[in-house]
């Protein structure tokens, strides 16, 4: 009762799984991913155990042949079950059984697969694939689109209710201590994937680390447009001097902060350069 994707970038060192469906909160059922083993969409008359039980055969070498091979074997209603699996390496293997509902099916492609039931027809899958192919840019962007084409293509043909896309790569999650790259989910939307690209944009500002080379000098223009800024807000107590000095700092650390970007900057990393994504930011929700 849906349409999914699993898929693997090898110069990113990214595995990623995303799904849409006419079904309340898809991705918490199908969506499972690790990095440097996979990952795994499991749906149909879903096994939700097929996910960390997939993951934790591909975590001990397995392909994801091998691991689909020994998961079916030990169900006893392969024929109600539908899975794609893309390993450690980027190889993939993917299962549609024979009595999901129509239109049911999957294809495989050079590092993902592609599959999906009760769709509108296969041109669903031939859209994600095509247009995953064709498309530039990281991966969780490339997924997305695959989402959206597949979406546009006819999708579930009971119609839309959720989509949702989990990335892994290793010491990539918040605080650097886990893999959840991205993990992002619309439960219950008219038009669930347009939402998760908007959701991923925001990812994106609040959650990407800054590009050092991309970084701006604070100098007195605009260490003076920040502390006016900081000033006009509470956070800055003294005078507008154009000087970046301790306290300038300490009050822009504490805005930073209260806004969630604190992936982008701190005090103890390159304090005298800014990222203009933050710049950018700050000008737009505070200069209105």
């Amino acid at each position: 009762m849906t349409f999914s994707i699993v898929a693997y970038s090898p110069t990113e060192q990214q595995w990623g799984a995303a799904v849409a469906s006419k079904f309340l909160a898809a991705a918490a059922v199908v969506c499972h991913a690790q990095a440097g083993s996979g990952a795994v969409a499991t749906q149909a008359f879903a096994k939700v155990g097929f996910g960390p039980d997939g993951l934790a055969l591909m975590g001990k070498g397995l392909s994801a042949e091998e691991a689909l091979a020994k998961l079916l074997a030990a169900d006893s209603s392969v024929e109600d079950r539908q899975v794609g699996l893309v390993d450690a390496k980027g190889n993939v293997a993917a299962h549609t059984g024979e009595d999901c509902f129509e239109y049911a099916g999957h294809l495989l492609g050079e590092g993902f697969t592609c599959q999906g039931n009760i769709l509108a027809g296969r041109g669903v899958l031939e859209a994600m694939a095509a247009t995953f192919r064709s498309t530039q840019g990281p991966l969780a962007e490339r997924m997305i689109a695959a989402l959206l084409a597949g979406d546009r293509a006819g999708g579930d043909r009971r119609g839309r209710q959720s989509a949702g896309i989990v990335i892994v790569k290793q010491g990539a999650g918040y605080g650097g201590d886990n893999d959840r790259y991205i993990d992002l989910r619309v439960d219950d939307h008219v038009d669930p994937v347009v939402r998760l690209g908007e959701l991923l944009k925001l990812q994106r500002l609040y959650f990407d680390k800054s590009d050092i080379a991309a970084r701006l000098p604070i100098d007195a223009t605009l260490a003076t447009e920040l502390q006016t800024l900081l000033k006009r807000l509470g956070h800055y107590q003294g005078e507008i001097t154009g000087n970046w000095d301790a306290p300038s700092r300490e009050a822009f650390w504490e805005l930073v902060g209260i806004e969630n970007l604190e992936e982008r900057w701190a005090p103890d990393e390159s304090p005298e350069l800014l990222d203009p994504v933050i710049l950018d930011f700050l000008r737009e929700r505070f200069n209105k």
